[in-house]
């Protein structure tokens, strides 16, 4: 799908994912559009997916979430239902920022955010372990967040 792509449509996705909220006018002017096929070319590549939504970004530590971890998970059973059962669970799952099926030596990556590591425990004790078909978790506290992006290197 990028072919489909040309240098503008590039252009205009790399800085809209570095700032979603630069006008229409000043999209037009980087890419050097007019302002009406500009807002078009910014319609179509939402209709056609490649621009999915817009958001804030938001400092963790300053809502209470200042401890990440990411967890294994693996299931006891590799079955349709129990992998159904456990990703309705992880969309209910407010602490869980992102959950992904993964090949390898477990199931699931989970990357949680909390407030502190008692948070982390109850958490763990109350809302993962518990659940139906979790075998067991292996949990990595990060210590420094050396990099944290929602960039995507758009191609060329």
């Amino acid at each position: 799908m990028p072919d489909q792509l040309d240098r503008t449509d590039r252009r205009l996705l790399d800085l809209l994912q570095r700032d979603g909220r630069t006008s229409v006018a000043e999209l037009a002017r980087q890419v050097h559009l007019s302002p009406t096929p500009c807002l078009e070319r910014v319609r179509r590549l939402e209709r056609e997916g490649y621009i999915t939504g817009y958001a804030a970004h938001l400092s963790p530590p300053r809502l209470g979430a200042a401890l990440l971890a990411f967890v294994e998970v693996s299931l006891d059973r590799t079955t349709p239902d129990v992998f159904s059962q456990f990703r309705d669970a992880m969309l209910g799952i407010d602490e869980v920022q992102e959950c992904h099926m993964v090949a390898g030596g477990f199931d699931y990556l989970l990357k949680v955010r909390v407030r502190d590591m008692e948070a982390y425990r109850r958490f763990l004790g109350e809302r993962l372990t518990g659940l139906t078909g979790v075998q067991q978790t292996h949990t990595y506290v990060v210590m420094e967040e050396v990099k944290n992006t929602h960039l995507l290197p758009v191609p060329t």
